[in-house]
C-alpha cells in the first residue's frame, strides 16, 4: 500500500487555523515559507539560521509560557540535525509543546538529497523512545484535525511526523530581520523590549 503524501501548505494552514494565542516556531527554509504562506502573525517566530534549533526554541517558549500552546513546525532534515533535542525536550516534558515534523525524506534546502528519514529512519519512533507522551505518523488531513485538538488541549508532549510530498513550491518570505521577529513576538507577549 502506497503512503499518501500530503501537501505541505495545506498541512501548515490547517495547523494554524483558529490558532488563538498559540505560539508557532518555524524551522529553517520551507517550514518558514509554509507558515508565512498561511498568514503572518505576531506570534510566529521564523528561523532563518540555527539549523536544528527550532525544537529547542519551542522548548524555551513552552517552558516560559505554560498557559499557551506552542507548535514547532520543522522539517525532517532540521530534526536530524538536532537529534539530541528529542531527549532534552522529553526530560523537560512540557505538556503544551507539539513538534510537527514535515517529513518529505529529503534535505530540501541543500539540493534535495535523500535524508535519513528517506532511508527509513522514523523520527516519530525516536520521539517515542525518549518518552514523548504522544507520537504519530500522519498521512491524512483527517488526522491533522485530531492533531489540532491535541495541540490546543495542552495536556501532552506531542511529536508527529507528517508525510508530505517533495514538490517544489513558491517561496513566501517573511522578514529576514531576526531582531524584528524576536521583538515583535516579545511585544505580542507583553514583554518589554
Amino acid at each position: 500500500m502506497k503512503t499518501l503524501l500530503l501537501h505541505r501548505r495545506d498541512v501548515v494552514a490547517a495547523l494554524v487555523q483558529d490558532r488563538g494565542n498559540m505560539l508557532v516556531v518555524s524551522g529553517l527554509g520551507s517550514p518558514t515559507y509554509d507558515l508565512m504562506a498561511a498568514g503572518d502573525h505576531d506570534l510566529n517566530y521564523y528561523l532563518w539560521g540555527a539549523m536544528g534549533g527550532a525544537a529547542m526554541i519551542g522548548l524555551g517558549l513552552a517552558r516560559t509560557n505554560p498557559d499557551r500552546s506552542v507548535l514547532v513546525v520543522t522539517g525532517d532534515g532540521e530534526m536530524l540535525m538536532g537529534m539530541g533535542s528529542f531527549a532534552t525536550i522529553a526530560v523537560q516534558a512540557p505538556k503544551n509543546l507539539t513538534i510537527a515534523i514535515l517529513d518529505n525524506g529529503y534535505y530540501g534546502e541543500t539540493g534535495m538529497q535523500l535524508s535519513h528519514s528517506g532511508r527509513g529512519v522514523k523520527l516519530e519512533t525516536v520521539a517515542d523512545s525518549v518518552g514523548f507522551d504522544w507520537v504519530s505518523r500522519i498521512t491524512s488531513m483527517d488526522a491533522i484535525e485530531d492533531l489540532r485538538r491535541r495541540i490546543h488541549a495542552k495536556d501532552a508532549l506531542n511529536c508527529v511526523a507528517i508525510a508530505i510530498d517533495s514538490g517544489e513550491i513558491d517561496r513566501v518570505l517573511p522578514s529576514r530581520d531576526g531582531v524584528y521577529i524576536k521583538n515583535r513576538m516579545k511585544q505580542a507577549l507583553g514583554q518589554s523590549l
